[in-house]
């Protein structure tokens, strides 16, 4: 379906975007569900020599080797545990496929641009480039990250 055409309703749909929402710490981020390929659980990557922490190393995933990026690490939360709720989110964009660790993963939100705030100019560690907003729905707050734009920026070395 194109943007801006009728859901099976015949209701507008252009309207909303989902984000897959996820945990780090105490905080809830949001990321563009169509840059998501797959969820699978925490396996610990082979690490690999002079990357940056934040790159905790590959995995092969039906084989393709594929970079391990943990985003607590690169968001300066402190440092990372890994258990049964420790999600790798496999991220497909611009041919180029990612891994994400986060602490968990939650559901699939719907939101509305009404529903959509925008974000300070600096999030934390977050660059303001890389926030798309805040998304509000009801007791929630999500931080929404543009994901390609972070994983393609030039200190994360990833995709040329």
């Amino acid at each position: 379906m194109q943007a801006g055409g009728m859901n099976n309703t015949g209701e507008a749909n252009s309207q909303t975007q989902e984000f897959l929402a996820f945990t780090l710490g105490a905080e809830e981020y949001g990321i563009d569900i169509l840059k998501v390929q797959e969820l699978r659980s925490y396996e610990a990557p082979t690490r690999i020599a002079n990357v940056p922490d934040f790159i905790k190393g590959v995995i092969n995933l039906r084989g393709l080797i594929i970079p391990i990026v943990d985003m607590r690490i690169k968001f300066g939360l402190g440092v990372p545990s890994y258990g049964d709720n420790t999600v790798v989110v496999i991220l497909n964009f611009r041919g180029r496929i990612v891994g994400m660790v986060v602490d968990s993963v939650s559901d699939v939100t719907t939101l509305t641009p009404e529903q959509i705030r925008p974000s300070p100019p600096k999030a934390g560690s977050l660059d303001g480039s890389c926030l798309i907003g805040l998304g509000a729905l009801d007791e929630r707050m999500l931080i929404l990250i543009d994901i390609e734009k972070l994983m393609t920026g030039p200190e994360m070395g990833l995709v040329e």
